[in-house]
């Protein structure tokens, strides 16, 4: 499994329209062959930041989803709010920790 976290800072008048564009499009996203997680985050020092926190069966299931037309058109409308350009990575878990 894989693990993507994607980090965006937006205008602070640019949230409510992202998290319209994020409301429109999760459940889509969510349903995108090879996700099984889907996350939002924002951050509470800094609330017009968020990050997204995915799960992909694998790299090749998050790339066909970056070259889908919903990746593109989603992308798309949120990049235009950024304030700055968005951190992302792919992470697997090492270990899991629970009690």
């Amino acid at each position: 499994m894989l693990i993507r976290i994607v980090r965006m800072t937006f205008r602070p008048e640019a949230v409510d329209p992202f998290l319209a564009v994020f409301n429109a499009s999760k459940n889509r996203i969510r349903a995108f062959p090879g996700c099984s997680h889907l996350e939002l985050f924002r951050d509470l020092d800094q609330p017009h930041s968020f990050c997204t926190y995915s799960y992909w069966k694998n790299a090749e299931a998050l790339e066909a989803y970056r070259n889908s037309e919903l990746f593109k058109t989603t992308w798309a409308k949120t990049k235009i709010l950024f304030a700055e350009k968005a951190m992302a990575f792919s992470v697997e878990r090492v270990e899991e920790v629970v009690s």
